[in-house]
């Protein structure tokens, strides 16, 4: 999959990033494999339709449902009115939550997601307080040329000719149906019987969690879909989707 982040050259504003205005952000968990202290060097503003990935400096103006953002390290941060913070856009399907695209231009957006997913919201949860709200700055750039996007720093895509370590695959059918505290069960029981055990999260919106939970449980290495390029696996194509899944488990073999 190549990213082309599109816009209308004559309509487009280019401006240096500072690196203290950068430092200063709060940098969301989705880009923790992007080095934006060397490949932040612009901000592109102006008539722009993101791509989902893409990498976005933004200003916080109303907080509602996410208070907090979950940083690179794993922390939650909580959000003040006016904090500057560094996010990638993406489509989100949360049925208990949001329902959200990747918007058409730099507009005003919304955080659908503490480990920095920003997008437009379609639909929410009635029980749910409406989201927390962002105005764009404009998007982070190495070059001119394209905004920084996830994809920037996937994993490598390679086949496994060797023989591979057996692979168990827990499946649900909606959200939040038990699938990541399964699989952490069966993580702790194959740790306590000795193996050595390397753990993915093959879908869903980027956050720590449930990394941070399949850790916890035992096992030794745990990827997700962010470390084979994707901030959020819904809207894209089966392809797409099982090139996530080869590359997780070939790495972890």
């Amino acid at each position: 999959m190549t990213i082309a982040t599109a816009f209308n050259a004559t309509e487009i504003s280019i401006t240096p990033l500072d690196s203290d205005r950068l430092r200063n952000a709060k940098v969301a968990h989705v880009t923790r494999r992007l080095n934006l202290g060397k490949r932040g060097r612009f901000l592109l503003s102006g008539d722009i339709r993101p791509n989902p990935g893409d990498v976005v400096l933004a200003r916080v103006v109303d907080i509602n449902h996410h208070k907090r953002i979950e940083l690179v390290g794993g922390r939650k941060s909580i959000l003040f009115p006016g904090d500057e913070v560094v996010v990638c856009y993406g489509a989100r399907y949360a049925p208990d939550q949001f329902g959200a695209e990747v918007p058409d231009d730099l507009g005003g957006c919304a955080l659908v997601a503490a480990g920095g997913l920003a997008a437009r919201v379609v639909t929410q949860h009635k029980r749910i307080s409406s989201a927390t709200m962002l105005c764009p700055i404009g998007m982070i750039a190495e070059t001119p040329e394209r905004a920084v996007n996830v994809l920037d720093a996937a994993l490598p895509h390679s086949d496994w000719s060797k023989s591979r370590p057996a692979t168990l695959a827990v499946f649900g059918t909606t959200m939040n149906s038990g699938k990541t505290a399964s699989a952490a069960h069966l993580i702790k029981g194959l740790a306590r019987a000795g193996l050595n055990v390397g753990a993915a999260k093959v879908t869903g919106t980027a956050a720590g969690n449930d990394t941070w939970l399949m850790h916890d449980a035992g096992a030794s290495i745990v990827l997700d879909f962010t470390d084979a390029g994707f901030c959020s696996t819904f809207r894209i194509s089966l392809p797409d989707l099982e090139r996530v899944a080869t590359t997780l488990v070939h790495q972890l073999a």
